[in-house]
Protein backbone atom coordinates (compact mmCIF):
# COMPACT_ATOMS: atom_id res chain seq x y z
CA UNK A 1 0.00 0.00 0.00
CA UNK A 2 1.27 3.48 -0.80
CA UNK A 3 2.42 5.83 1.94
CA UNK A 4 -0.42 8.30 1.36
CA UNK A 5 -3.82 6.86 2.28
CA UNK A 6 -6.76 7.70 0.03
CA UNK A 7 -9.59 8.97 2.26
CA UNK A 8 -12.14 6.98 0.28
CA UNK A 9 -10.59 3.77 1.62
CA UNK A 10 -10.32 4.98 5.19
CA UNK A 11 -13.43 4.67 7.32
CA UNK A 12 -13.71 6.77 10.43
CA UNK A 13 -12.20 4.33 12.85
CA UNK A 14 -8.70 3.55 11.49
CA UNK A 15 -6.28 3.23 8.60
CA UNK A 16 -6.74 0.14 6.49
CA UNK A 17 -4.63 -2.42 4.67
CA UNK A 18 -5.70 -3.23 1.11
CA UNK A 19 -7.48 -6.37 2.34
CA UNK A 20 -9.34 -4.39 5.01
CA UNK A 21 -10.23 -1.70 2.47
CA UNK A 22 -11.71 -4.43 0.25
CA UNK A 23 -13.80 -5.67 3.18
CA UNK A 24 -15.08 -2.15 3.83
CA UNK A 25 -15.88 -1.70 0.14
CA UNK A 26 -17.84 -4.98 0.15
CA UNK A 27 -19.73 -3.86 3.25
CA UNK A 28 -20.63 -0.45 1.79
CA UNK A 29 -21.69 -2.02 -1.52
CA UNK A 30 -23.79 -4.57 0.38
CA UNK A 31 -25.34 -1.78 2.46
CA UNK A 32 -26.52 -0.01 -0.70
CA UNK A 33 -28.09 -3.24 -1.99
CA UNK A 34 -29.62 -4.09 1.38
CA UNK A 35 -31.18 -0.67 1.95
CA UNK A 36 -32.56 -0.79 -1.60
CA UNK A 37 -34.38 -4.02 -0.78
CA UNK A 38 -35.36 -3.61 2.87
CA UNK A 39 -35.33 0.17 3.37
CA UNK A 40 -33.64 1.99 6.21
CA UNK A 41 -35.93 0.53 8.87
CA UNK A 42 -35.12 -3.05 7.83
CA UNK A 43 -31.39 -2.41 7.50
CA UNK A 44 -29.06 -4.07 10.02
CA UNK A 45 -25.29 -4.34 10.11
CA UNK A 46 -25.75 -8.10 10.59
CA UNK A 47 -27.74 -8.44 7.32
CA UNK A 48 -25.23 -6.27 5.47
CA UNK A 49 -22.41 -8.46 6.78
CA UNK A 50 -24.21 -11.60 5.59
CA UNK A 51 -24.74 -10.08 2.13
CA UNK A 52 -21.06 -9.04 1.96
CA UNK A 53 -19.87 -12.50 3.07
CA UNK A 54 -18.32 -11.08 6.23
CA UNK A 55 -18.78 -12.15 9.85
CA UNK A 56 -20.98 -9.72 11.81
CA UNK A 57 -18.19 -9.22 14.36
CA UNK A 58 -15.88 -8.17 11.53
CA UNK A 59 -18.47 -5.72 10.19
CA UNK A 60 -18.81 -4.18 13.65
CA UNK A 61 -15.04 -3.63 13.85
CA UNK A 62 -15.45 -1.21 10.94
CA UNK A 63 -18.92 0.21 11.54
CA UNK A 64 -20.44 0.92 14.94
CA UNK A 65 -24.00 1.21 13.63
CA UNK A 66 -26.14 1.27 10.53
CA UNK A 67 -25.99 5.08 10.67
CA UNK A 68 -22.20 4.91 10.58
CA UNK A 69 -22.30 2.50 7.63
CA UNK A 70 -24.76 4.58 5.57
CA UNK A 71 -22.94 7.83 6.37
CA UNK A 72 -19.76 6.15 5.09
CA UNK A 73 -21.57 5.35 1.83
CA UNK A 74 -22.50 9.03 1.41
CA UNK A 75 -18.97 10.15 2.32
CA UNK A 76 -17.43 7.82 -0.26
CA UNK A 77 -19.71 9.08 -3.00
CA UNK A 78 -19.08 12.71 -2.11
CA UNK A 79 -15.31 12.29 -1.94
CA UNK A 80 -15.31 10.49 -5.31
CA UNK A 81 -16.76 13.52 -7.13
CA UNK A 82 -14.39 15.19 -9.59
CA UNK A 83 -13.00 18.61 -8.67
CA UNK A 84 -15.28 21.60 -9.14
CA UNK A 85 -15.03 23.06 -12.64
CA UNK A 86 -13.37 26.46 -12.68
CA UNK A 87 -15.06 27.56 -15.92
CA UNK A 88 -18.39 29.27 -16.42
CA UNK A 89 -20.34 32.02 -14.77
CA UNK A 90 -20.73 32.20 -10.99
CA UNK A 91 -24.36 31.04 -10.95
CA UNK A 92 -23.58 28.12 -13.29
CA UNK A 93 -20.65 26.97 -11.15
CA UNK A 94 -22.55 27.20 -7.86
CA UNK A 95 -25.77 25.61 -9.13
CA UNK A 96 -23.75 22.87 -10.83
CA UNK A 97 -21.93 22.15 -7.58
CA UNK A 98 -25.14 22.12 -5.52
CA UNK A 99 -26.83 19.94 -8.13
CA UNK A 100 -24.12 17.28 -8.17
CA UNK A 101 -24.12 17.07 -4.36
CA UNK A 102 -27.92 16.91 -4.25
CA UNK A 103 -28.03 14.19 -6.90
CA UNK A 104 -25.42 11.90 -5.26
CA UNK A 105 -28.11 9.46 -4.15
CA UNK A 106 -31.24 10.82 -5.85
CA UNK A 107 -31.58 7.84 -8.22
CA UNK A 108 -31.87 5.53 -5.20
CA UNK A 109 -34.78 6.84 -3.10
CA UNK A 110 -34.37 4.30 -0.28
CA UNK A 111 -30.66 5.12 0.00
CA UNK A 112 -31.34 8.85 -0.18
CA UNK A 113 -33.77 8.65 2.73
CA UNK A 114 -31.36 6.43 4.66
CA UNK A 115 -28.55 8.93 4.13
CA UNK A 116 -30.66 11.80 5.44
CA UNK A 117 -31.56 9.82 8.56
CA UNK A 118 -28.05 8.45 9.09
CA UNK A 119 -26.39 11.85 8.76
CA UNK A 120 -28.46 13.02 11.73
CA UNK A 121 -27.12 10.19 13.90
CA UNK A 122 -25.46 11.03 17.18
CA UNK A 123 -22.77 8.37 17.57
CA UNK A 124 -19.16 9.64 17.47
CA UNK A 125 -18.29 7.94 14.17
CA UNK A 126 -21.24 9.59 12.43
CA UNK A 127 -20.36 12.96 13.96
CA UNK A 128 -16.80 12.66 12.64
CA UNK A 129 -17.97 11.72 9.14
CA UNK A 130 -20.62 14.46 9.21
CA UNK A 131 -17.86 16.95 9.97
CA UNK A 132 -15.77 15.63 7.04
CA UNK A 133 -18.82 15.82 4.78
CA UNK A 134 -19.56 19.38 5.90
CA UNK A 135 -15.97 20.45 5.25
CA UNK A 136 -15.96 18.78 1.82
CA UNK A 137 -19.23 20.47 0.83
CA UNK A 138 -17.96 23.82 2.10
CA UNK A 139 -14.74 23.44 0.11
CA UNK A 140 -16.68 22.50 -3.04
CA UNK A 141 -18.90 25.56 -2.62
CA UNK A 142 -15.85 27.77 -1.98
CA UNK A 143 -14.24 26.48 -5.15
CA UNK A 144 -17.43 27.28 -7.08
CA UNK A 145 -17.71 30.75 -5.53
CA UNK A 146 -14.04 31.55 -6.23
CA UNK A 147 -13.65 35.33 -5.78
CA UNK A 148 -17.20 35.66 -4.36
CA UNK A 149 -16.24 33.62 -1.28
CA UNK A 150 -18.19 35.79 1.19
CA UNK A 151 -18.84 33.97 4.52
CA UNK A 152 -22.48 35.11 4.50
CA UNK A 153 -23.09 33.78 0.99
CA UNK A 154 -21.29 30.54 1.78
CA UNK A 155 -23.28 30.10 5.00
CA UNK A 156 -26.57 30.77 3.22
CA UNK A 157 -25.73 28.19 0.53
CA UNK A 158 -24.79 25.62 3.18
CA UNK A 159 -28.05 26.23 5.03
CA UNK A 160 -30.00 25.98 1.79
CA UNK A 161 -28.38 22.61 1.06
CA UNK A 162 -28.89 21.14 4.53
CA UNK A 163 -32.45 22.47 4.69
CA UNK A 164 -33.23 20.97 1.28
CA UNK A 165 -31.76 17.63 2.37
CA UNK A 166 -33.97 17.54 5.46
CA UNK A 167 -36.97 18.74 3.43
CA UNK A 168 -36.52 15.87 0.98
CA UNK A 169 -35.86 13.43 3.82
CA UNK A 170 -39.19 14.37 5.39
CA UNK A 171 -40.90 13.54 2.10
CA UNK A 172 -41.95 17.08 1.22
CA UNK A 173 -40.10 16.93 -2.10
CA UNK A 174 -38.11 14.42 -4.10
CA UNK A 175 -34.34 14.38 -3.99
CA UNK A 176 -34.30 15.11 -7.75
CA UNK A 177 -36.58 18.14 -7.25
CA UNK A 178 -34.30 19.23 -4.41
CA UNK A 179 -31.57 19.92 -6.99
CA UNK A 180 -33.88 22.27 -8.90
CA UNK A 181 -34.94 24.03 -5.71
CA UNK A 182 -31.30 24.52 -4.74
CA UNK A 183 -30.65 26.19 -8.09
CA UNK A 184 -33.54 28.56 -7.34
CA UNK A 185 -32.10 29.31 -3.88
CA UNK A 186 -28.63 29.95 -5.31
CA UNK A 187 -30.12 32.46 -7.74
CA UNK A 188 -31.70 34.33 -4.82
CA UNK A 189 -28.57 34.18 -2.64
CA UNK A 190 -25.84 35.04 -5.13
CA UNK A 191 -25.02 38.64 -6.04
CA UNK A 192 -26.36 39.94 -9.34
CA UNK A 193 -23.79 39.64 -12.13
CA UNK A 194 -22.22 42.92 -13.25
CA UNK A 195 -23.90 44.45 -16.29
Amino acid sequence: MSGKQDLTTEPTRRRLTERQADTVRRLTDAAVAEVGESGYEGLTVRNVARRAGVAPATAYTYFASKNHLITEVFWRRLSALPPVEADGALLERVTGTLREIALLVSDEPELAGACTTALLGTDPDVRELRERIGVAIRERLRAALRDHDDPKILGALELAYTGALVHAGMGYTSYARMADRLAEMAELILPDPPE
